[in-house]
């Protein structure tokens, strides 16, 4: 007969317990033809978020800070984009942690909050790896959808991030034109 120890039984029971609980994550990565305080300058300022992300924001790199993501400057408020977003933690130059949620057509997932965190590492000559890894979602439902759509969009706001620093800051002119007039009809 083979006798198992408590702590082996303990240690094994510990193992399946953390292959249970594995987070569901979007993890991205790219890397970006400029330096690490160009490309922390982008996603950590205002002016920065305007050049790639979205025509609009009010973002403060410092905990509690705002981290706000207006998609649609011209919709309510609570219904722009990441409307009342926080940021959570701060390294300068290497990491931001802030909250994040849903897009507005999905109502009941938008409730929630899910985490972005963002690292920032020298890659070469000029050059900076931006690791984006986006986490704390539930399961089902609109939680799926939430997930699909961000595993989506996170390539596009990463792309227009490098586009960003190879052709200069996006021009919203065309969006915002969109926008209004699709906030016009409601």
């Amino acid at each position: 007969m083979k006798i198992i120890s408590l702590g082996a039984l303990a240690c094994a029971f510990a193992l399946s317990t953390c292959a249970a609980a594995q987070e569901r994550a979007i993890t991205k990565q790219v890397t970006v033809k400029a330096p690490v305080d160009a490309v922390w300058n982008a996603f950590t300022t205002t002016e920065g978020v305007k050049s790639f992300f979205a025509p609009d924001g009010r973002v403060e790199a410092r905990p509690d800070g705002p981290f706000e993501i207006y998609i649609n400057p011209y919709a309510q408020p609570g219904m722009k984009g990441a409307d009342d977003m926080r940021v959570l933690a701060v390294q300068d130059r290497q990491m931001i942690s802030y909250t994040w949620n849903a897009p507005p057509h999905l109502a009941e997932a938008r409730k929630q909050r899910t985490v972005v965190i963002l690292r920032f590492k020298p890659a070469g000559d000029g050059e900076t790896q931006v690791t984006m890894t986006h986490l704390g979602w539930g399961d089902g439902g609109e939680w799926d959808k939430a997930y699909d759509y961000f595993n989506k969009a996170w390539d596009s706001v990463l792309a227009n991030l490098q586009k960003r620093f190879v052709s200069g800051p996006v021009d919203w002119t065309e969006w915002l034109a969109r926008m209004k007039a699709f906030s016009d009809k409601k």
